[in-house]
């Protein structure tokens, strides 16, 4: 009998371990995310720092920029497929979406864009013919959306949000921490955005021409006007007619300044400025840049000391 008991006793034993590791491994599993590319990846950072079985690649290289012509690779697809979770901008910039859903129908998807109020644009991102419709009315909204929603830090604010709870749920075991870094990033982005406003608000002049259409949602925060924009498309130099068209109207409201992004060249600005008396300034969307937690705070600190000289 007792050592019927004692044998019991050690299979009893054994079952606890093993259902306790079992717990273990499941609390303790390696979390790999992939975003599509640098201010998501810059969010991601922020919410995931100091949580070690969670690990955050990015898709993109970091001075990709937008990704208005980024076409995925193989090795960009294997990134994913061993991903939990793809974390995306949304709002129309991953053109490449469809495709990603297509070959990975059960993938976990984060959309940041959820519950933000998106911009009309004039102007296309999805360059690639093949990856949509035009007959479709979905694509052809899609296509219409301006998806450069986070150079506006109260937009930022709200992707934060939205990427927290998307790792809470795939991720339950680390929200405590998750929620912490949520509060802490987004109280510095707060405290930014204040001070932002209390130096623009007051500034007399609020007309901006910008390189291409990656503002108007950090131009509605701030109650700046852009009456155009230097080139429809980033990649490409503008037309003679867009140039001749920024100079009618950089003479007729007696503009000043030129914005102009560090991803980009400047030579059309100058070409503008030379003709109009305008100055050319480095205006960052924030689309690459170095890779630090503390990334997009450093970036607005800059764009405010640019616009305060500009417009004052």
């Amino acid at each position: 009998m007792k050592k019927f008991i004692n044998l019991f006793i050690g299979s009893l034993c054994v079952l606890i371990f093993a259902v306790m590791s079992g717990c273990s491994s499941v609390k303790d599993k390696d979390i790999n995310l992939v975003t599509s590319f640098y201010p998501i990846y810059i969010m991601t950072l922020n919410l995931t720092d100091g949580i070690s079985n969670v690990s955050v690649t990015n898709m993109a290289e970091n001075h990709t920029g937008c990704l208005h012509d980024f076409r995925l690779q193989t090795s960009d697809m294997k990134k994913i497929e061993k991903s939990d979770a793809f974390i995306i901008n949304g709002a129309g910039m991953e053109s490449f979406l469809d495709k990603i859903i297509e070959s990975n129908p059960e993938m976990t998807i984060i959309n940041s864009s959820i519950g933000i109020d998106i911009i009309k644009s004039e102007h296309s991102h999805n360059h690639d013919e093949n990856e949509h419709d035009d007959s479709d009315e979905d694509s052809e909204e899609k296509m219409n959306q301006n998806p450069h929603i986070w150079v506006s830090i109260s937009n930022y604010i709200k992707q934060v949000d939205n990427i927290c709870d998307g790792l809470v749920k795939i991720n339950p075991e680390n929200e405590s921490k998750y929620r912490e870094n949520a509060l802490i990033y987004k109280k510095k982005l707060e405290n930014l955005r204040d001070k932002m406003h209390h130096e623009l608000d007051t500034l007399p002049n609020k007309n901006v021409i910008t390189f291409h259409d990656a503002f108007p949602y950090f131009a509605k925060e701030f109650n700046l006007n852009i009456p155009t924009v230097i080139s429809s498309e980033p990649e490409n130099e503008p037309s003679v007619k867009e140039l001749s068209e920024t100079i009618n109207i950089v003479k007729t409201l007696g503009i000043k300044a030129l914005f102009v992004e560090p991803q980009y060249s400047d030579s059309s600005a100058k070409t503008i400025a030379q003709e109009t008396g305008a100055s050319v300034y480095s205006l960052d969307s924030g689309s690459s840049g170095e890779i630090s937690k503390n990334a997009y705070l450093n970036i607005m600190e800059k764009n405010l000391k640019v616009l305060k000289d500009a417009l004052a």
